[in-house]
């Protein structure tokens, strides 16, 4: 008889780096939600802010720079302070497998030290994950311009990054939320995307999730989206995978243009093998053939009656979402016939829903992307009296149809009277919308 030695492999050793004051705000905010498996830690330039966070471990950059005062939104000295300070930020990192960076762009700590502690991390070797946010339109076109570039330098050092528009709050919180509750709601998805990673690795479940997975899905992919989702009642897995794949602080996620889909669904200890099969068939039929889909099961005792669902898609190329706008493509038959179920509603469904966050019940469906949107090939729109299309005929082609789209219900299309076609001498809708018709607009955003 062979025996083995047992031998202990210790577990990958993750470390959550909060850096200016809206990352050490969603570190703090992981901290409170009892996070296991994790080390956090925060910097910044700010000795107040340092002060008032609960995060244990704290670097303080840029003393003799700034005074213990910020870096008075200027990028250039938050990068300064964190170069002055290579040494005591590498010593932190070190030993990492992998690191998470969270911070939010457009100020001065934020915008200018996360691309530097990244950095740092990938001459570690480390595998590296920025989940950032972009800052709100009224913020000004000066710091829009500065999260941009430190975007654009971030993106050079880490193996995936993870943007979420400051933005798409005003669709989540509502009107009547306050300002703590709405930038709460952000907290909350950084948290839920770090924690579901951080759970598949670290703690054993229904269907184990090693961080050799996690690194081929994540290692070097550029660009990626990400989505959380919780479901309760009869249908919580299913009516979970949905609001993930359509969470308004994300990008929609059209899994077939990703080649790697990390899932991660949780449960209390009533979730069912058949919950997790009926989810993640879902993703499987809607991928390409060529994606790597790896997914995981975690049991959380205090999710009782809920199923969460997130889904990290990578691996994006440059003309894909991850990175730029999609173009509209005409609809397909069950797309069409999604679409006219859809406008008979009066109100948009549910899409986003999170334990303990302040949230209204309905939001409307509307999505941005981060980048500037390229003009579309021009095409022929043929319309009729009630403002129905018809798509153009391509024997070559055929327009994708994503993932959310298919959770959609599907009815008969109403008959439509005979359509008439569009003028030549106008501009094509898909090329200028300054000259479509609201409910084409409306038609055409739902499948992008």
């Amino acid at each position: 008889m062979i025996q083995f030695e047992k031998e202990f492999v210790p577990g990958a050793r993750i470390k959550v780096v909060g850096v200016g004051v809206g990352g050490t705000n969603a570190v703090d905010s992981m901290v409170e939600s009892g996070m296991q498996g994790v080390e956090f830690y925060v910097i910044n330039t700010d000795v107040q802010a340092l002060d008032r966070s609960r995060v244990p471990t704290k670097i303080q950059i840029g003393k003799e720079l700034t005074g213990g005062r910020g870096a008075g939104a200027d990028p250039t000295i938050g990068k300064q302070a964190a170069e002055a300070a290579r040494e005591e930020i590498t010593e932190a990192l070190n030993g990492a497998d992998m690191v998470f960076v969270t911070a939010g762009l457009g100020g001065g700590t934020g915008t200018g030290a996360a691309p530097v502690v990244a950095q740092i991390a990938k001459e570690l070797g480390i595998l590296t994950v920025a989940v950032v946010t972009r800052p709100f339109r009224f913020e000004g076109a000066k710091r829009m311009r500065q999260a941009q570039e430190g975007l654009d330098q971030l993106r050079r050092f880490v193996d995936t990054c993870i943007v979420v528009s400051n933005d798409r709050l005003l669709e989540v919180a509502g009107r009547k939320a306050t300002l703590v509750e709405a930038f709460n709601v952000a907290n909350e998805v950084l948290r839920m995307g770090v924690s579901s990673i951080s759970d598949l690795i670290s703690i054993p479940g229904l269907i184990n999730v090693d961080f050799a997975d996690v690194r081929a899905i994540m290692n070097q992919t550029g660009g990626a989206v990400m989505g959380v989702g919780v479901g309760k009642g009869e249908n919580r897995a299913i009516e979970a995978m949905k609001k993930a794949c359509q969470s308004p602080l994300l990008d929609k996620i059209e899994i077939n243009g990703a080649r790697g889909v990390l899932i991660c669904i949780t449960g209390g200890p009533d979730l069912t093998l058949f919950e997790v099969n009926e989810a993640t068939t879902q993703v499987f039929e809607a991928a390409s053939p060529d994606a790597n889909i790896i997914f995981g099961a975690v049991i959380d005792e205090r999710m009782k009656d809920e199923v969460r669902v997130t889904i990290i898609a990578t691996g994006f190329d440059d003309k894909s979402q991850a990175h730029a706008p999609a173009t509209y493509a005409p609809p397909t038959r069950l797309q069409a016939s999604a679409l006219e179920s859809s406008e008979k509603q009066a109100e948009a469904e549910t899409i986003f829903s999170s334990s303990g966050s302040s949230k209204p019940s309905h939001v409307s469906v509307a999505f941005e992307r981060s980048e500037e949107r390229p003009k579309p090939e021009q095409i022929s729109v043929a319309t009729t009296d009630h403002g129905a299309t018809e798509a153009p005929r391509k024997d070559d082609t055929e327009p994708r149809l994503s993932f959310a789209d298919t959770l959609q219900p599907a009815t008969p299309a109403p008959a439509e009277e005979a359509p008439r076609t569009a003028s030549t001498s106008k501009p094509s809708y898909a090329e200028d919308d300054g000259e479509m018709p609201a409910i084409l607009l409306r038609r055409r955003n739902l499948y992008q």
